[in-house]
Formats: C-alpha cells, structure tokens, sequence
C-alpha cells in the first residue's frame, strides 16, 4: 500500500513523460517526519546523474516544525538509491537523446521514502495546447456517448 506525499501534476503536462522508475531517497530523520507531515514540494525538482550516483535536486521538504538543530536544509541535494544497471541505462538516455528526470510522485513504500522519476522529454507550448483541446474532445465525446447509452436525448 503506497501513499503518495506530493505529485508533480504539472509534469504531465509539461512534459512527455516516455519511461518511469523508482528510487529510494536517502533522507535524514527529521526530513521523514516533514514527510510524512506531507510538507514536500516537487514541482521544481529535477534528478541528475553524476559520477555514477543519481541524485534529486530542487526538492523542497519543509524543516520538521519539533526540530531543532537537526533539520537539514530544505533544498539540499538528496541522494537516490539506484542499481548500478539502472544508473547506467539512465545515463546513457540523458546523454543520447537530451532527456531529463523529473519527479511525478513523493510516497512511503513499506515504511520507505520512495519517489518516483519519469524519464521525460520538454513538449512545446503547442503540443500542450493540442492535448488539452484533445482531452476536451474526449471528454465531451465519453459524456455524449454515456447519455447515448443511457437512452437520453443527445
């Protein structure tokens, strides 16, 4: 049973989002009590891969409000925890084709901080705009289509 803490619903919007994977973050005490307070925001966030270790940066997890010298920074940089062959793959697709990771979604997973990346390429201001009309056809569309079958007046 997951619980997502924050999502990034901006992503999808922004963003073609081609493949997504899970990591482990490596979080200090008091940030997993801000967590679980639900005190995170990933809109801003970006993860890199540097000298073989994955890294998320631009997160923002609120100082704990019971802390006290032990809160870490809000926007420090958080270490992910990847397999090497994950790592490796993820590198050569950011390198290869000009991709970047961005974080959909902050959850406990069995207890662990986990958060899920999508490995996503920029969409143009157009391509948003052709989705959104998309998705309103489709919508009306589903919404005639269930009066149809209920046997209402179109």
């Amino acid at each position: 049973m997951t619980h997502a803490v924050a999502t990034n619903r901006r992503a999808r919007h922004e963003y073609d989002i081609l493949d997504t994977i899970e990591a482990g973050i490596v979080l200090t005490g008091t940030e997993v009590k801000s967590l679980r307070a639900g005190r995170c925001s990933i809109q801003d966030g970006f993860a890199v891969v540097r000298r073989g270790e994955a890294a998320l940066k631009g997160v923002h997890i609120a100082p704990y409000q019971q802390g006290s010298i032990h809160n870490a920074d809000p926007l420090r940089d958080r270490r992910l925890l990847l397999h090497r062959r994950e790592i490796h793959r993820l590198t050569t697709q950011l390198q290869e084709r000009g991709y970047t990771l961005v974080p959909l979604r902050v959850y406990f997973k069995r207890g662990y901080a986990k958060v899920e990346l999508g490995l996503a390429k920029g969409r143009a201001t157009y391509d948003k705009r052709r989705k959104l009309r998309e998705e309103d056809e489709k919508r009306r569309t589903d919404e005639v289509l269930k009066r149809y079958s209920r046997g209402q007046q179109v």
